[in-house]
């Protein structure tokens, strides 16, 4: 079939006086198409009117693939089995052309940004071989979106804590941030309501105030509003990630950080230049960085233990033995542990992933010992001077709660004040017993003591009726 060009070149030569056969042999085609053009007399295409085989079984076709799940070789096996003849080819085209078992294609919105306008952020899980073996990562990723530059790290996990971490190390290796940072709803961001209703959480809004930007969402099932930083990811998965192994989490991220430098430098057709080059427009637009980024960390509060560690996320860190009993504020960031009691650092350590059932001592953390019976070198309190002498027999138990982490001040006036109150005879075999069995709660103690002296330490005196008298 002749198509309009063809047409109208016949019927411009026939209006200037040129016959059938000299039109059919200059545009190389048959007198009788010139003549069936001229006889049509315009150069509109004629619509193409032949029956489909598949019509008349519409009504078959339609209810297979609700039984079917859309599913059109078995609707063809089918519709075959009942004696229709109709080819699989002829099926598809059928239901390609009315639209039939497959929703009508929607064209995709395309976004265009000004310099300095917006960022996308997202994460995606990967798998990558990460100290001799394979393990599921959360690779995160920001992208600007008018000039296309991107930075990605991995984490073990993505909580709040790696999302400041994350956005921190993006802004500081943009040297500024966008007006506006694109998410999808993530709850890490997301206090509550979804796209346009989103209510980011108080501290993700300070974040952001920090460096000039806001949070905004984009609408549930709308992927293409955060295209830019979508589509990137089965990049990294498919060109990072391929055939590399990694020793720890540190020499992954160094090592994604030079892929992005290259990624980021290399023409993109579509771009007509790098990333980094529409940067140099872009940058000044941008919001600047503060003039001092604080590190990010999560705080934590832990008590010493009476072995003078603290736990932290199923690891165990050491510190200084004087402080064991007390209460420490734990400052965790990307790379360290640093503990404060007050004001006052006390103790920093490497930080060691979520997990991993680490202990972490420093030597110096530990006391020395005695060469011979192996206790701890300290003075002795007055507190227990004045126990020893009312009570020679109380020196062992008053060892024994300092090894159990029980020889504070409080305490050891709480057992002073006992020696003191209560009957020798009472008090020493509660004593003993709870020496036996390392018994160190000075409440049970207590309890005990009572117990023996409760039939004769208060008697009370009865009346002639034989009643005990109240006091």
């Amino acid at each position: 079939m002749l198509d309009e060009d063809t047409r109208s070149a016949i019927l411009r030569l026939a209006r200037e006086g040129h016959g059938s056969r000299a039109i059919a042999d200059v545009l190389g085609i048959s007198r009788g198409s010139v003549k069936r053009v001229l006889r049509a007399g315009g150069a509109s295409v004629p619509p193409l009117s032949r029956a489909e085989k598949a019509e008349v079984y519409r009504a078959e076709i339609l209810e297979l693939i609700a039984s079917c799940k859309g599913n059109l070789v078995r609707v063809h096996e089918e519709i075959v089995r009942g004696g229709a003849a109709v080819s699989y080819q002829a099926l598809t085209a059928f239901c390609r052309k009315h639209g039939i078992g497959k929703a009508p294609v929607v064209p995709s919105g395309r976004y265009v940004h000004a310099p300095g306008q917006e960022m996308q952020h997202d994460t995606s899980p990967h798998v990558a071989k990460v100290g001799g073996k394979e393990r599921r990562v959360q690779t995160a990723s920001l992208v600007l979106c008018h000039c296309r530059m991107i930075f990605a790290q991995c984490h073990p996990r993505f909580s709040r804590f790696e999302c400041k971490v994350f956005l921190t190390d993006a802004v500081v290796y943009f040297g500024g941030a966008c007006a506006e940072c694109m998410i999808d709803n993530t709850h890490v961001v997301v206090l509550s309501g979804t796209g346009a209703s989103m209510v980011a959480v108080p501290e993700m809004v300070a974040f952001g105030e920090r460096f000039g930007f806001v949070f905004h969402a984009h609408e549930v099932g709308d992927a293409n509003r955060s295209g830019k930083v979508e589509r990137p990811f089965h990049y990294i998965e498919n060109n990072f990630f391929a055939g590399r192994a990694f020793d720890d989490f540190t020499h992954l991220n160094v090592e994604l950080r030079a892929w992005c430098d290259r990624v980021n430098a290399k023409h993109r057709t579509d771009l007509h230049g790098s990333p980094r080059e529409l940067f140099a427009a872009e940058r000044a637009a941008m919001k600047p960085l503060p003039i001092h980024v604080p590190e990010v960390y999560a705080l934590h509060h832990r008590i010493v233990d009476c072995e003078g560690y603290v736990h932290l996320n199923r690891n165990r860190y050491s510190v200084p033995y004087a402080l064991i009993g007390r209460s420490l504020e734990i400052h965790e960031t990307r790379a360290e542990v640093v503990l404060f009691e007050g004001p006052r650092i006390v103790a920093t350590h490497r930080r060691v992933l979520e997990g991993e059932g680490a202990c972490v001592t420093v030597s110096s953390h530990r006391p020395a010992r005695n060469a011979g019976a192996g206790v701890l070198r300290r003075g002795v309190t007055n507190e227990e001077r004045r126990i020893v002498e009312r009570l020679p027999r109380a020196s062992e138990y008053v060892a024994l709660m300092r090894r159990r982490g029980r020889g504070s001040v409080r305490d050891l006036r709480w057992l002073a004040r006992m020696i003191d109150e209560y009957p020798r005879d009472a008090f020493e075999p509660a004593l003993a017993e709870a020496l036996a069995f390392g018994m160190t709660d000075l409440e049970r103690l207590e309890r005990m003591v009572l117990r023996r002296v409760a039939s004769d330490f208060f008697v009370l005196p009865r009346r002639p009726d034989g009643e005990e008298e109240d006091e």
